[in-house]
């Protein structure tokens, strides 16, 4: 069969997709995802970590801190983390945006994705568990007597919401860039066995 006078058949026409356009915007989209964890995961480590308040109560001044609440602890560290994390990352970004290297060694694809993976479960799991012990702070619970903590602490409960939205936001960011880490090590694989089967 002859395609445009040519006799190539339609099953093996060579297709080229403008895979510099996809690339360049992996590449900002990536960039831009690590600045936004690092931005709010270090506000959302500062909001909650210098949050405190005092009340007093029968003459007694009771504080409370974020060291109170083991969750947040756990909180403030990893979002601590992710923000370290993603500050390094960002330099490869950018260094890999100069070089302007589209493909990278499959051990350095390797560790970028369980980096991004493991990091996306760490904070995915501290703001669950942040979040659930909010709602016993806020809510309370009836049925074992835990009051509503957050009524006698407002300003306290409203600077640690601020706080979990922020990481939340961190946590969403975080579970986008295990999926463009995914698909950068599988695209690595797929480009390599593409080579290995060409004649």
């Amino acid at each position: 069969m002859n395609y445009l006078g040519v006799g190539i058949s339609p099953g093996t026409v060579p297709v080229y997709h403008n895979t510099k356009v996809l690339d360049r915007r992996i590449r900002i989209t990536e960039l831009v995802l690590r600045c936004v964890i690092l931005a709010l995961g270090v506000l959302a480590a500062v909001l909650i970590g210098t949050d405190s308040q005092v009340r007093e109560i029968f003459s007694f001044q009771k504080k409370a801190k974020f060291t109170d609440m083991k969750t947040l602890v756990f909180l403030v560290i990893t979002n601590g983390l992710a923000s370290v994390y993603s500050l390094i990352q960002g330099l490869r970004c950018v260094v890999s945006m100069v070089k302007g290297n589209v493909l990278f060694r499959k051990p350095l694809a390797w560790a970028i994705f369980c980096g991004d993976q493991i990091m996306a479960y760490i904070t995915v799991s501290a703001v669950a568990a942040a979040g659930q012990s909010s709602v016993i702070a806020k809510l309370g619970q009836p049925e074992l007597q835990w009051m509503k903590i957050c009524d006698m602490y407002g300003k306290f409960c409203n600077q640690v919401g601020e706080g979990i939205a922020c990481a939340f936001v961190v946590s969403i960011s975080m579970v986008i860039l295990s999926c463009i880490s995914a698909f950068n090590l599988f695209r690595l694989h797929g480009a390599n066995k593409n080579k290995s089967t060409s004649w």
